[in-house]
C-alpha cells in the first residue's frame, strides 16, 4: 500500500458492469452475501410476478 486513503466508491452513478467489477474485488465472503441478497430479491420479484399474474387470471 502507498499510504494513500482510498476514495469513496458511490455506485449511483456507475453501470451495471462496474458494480459488477466493484462487487468482484470484494473478499469471497462478503462477494457471496452480495449475491445472496440480490438472489433473495430477484427470487421474490419472480414469485410477486407469478402470483399477480395468476391472481388476476381468477
Amino acid at each position: 500500500m502507498d499510504g494513500k486513503i482510498p476514495d469513496e466508491v458511490t455506485i449511483i452513478d456507475k453501470s451495471a458492469n462496474e458494480r459488477l467489477k466493484l462487487i468482484d474485488q470484494l473478499e469471497e465472503e462478503d462477494k457471496n452475501a452480495i449475491y445472496r441478497i440480490i438472489d433473495t430479491m430477484l427470487t421474490k420479484s419472480k414469485f410477486k410476478d407469478f402470483f399477480n399474474k395468476n391472481v388476476a387470471a381468477l
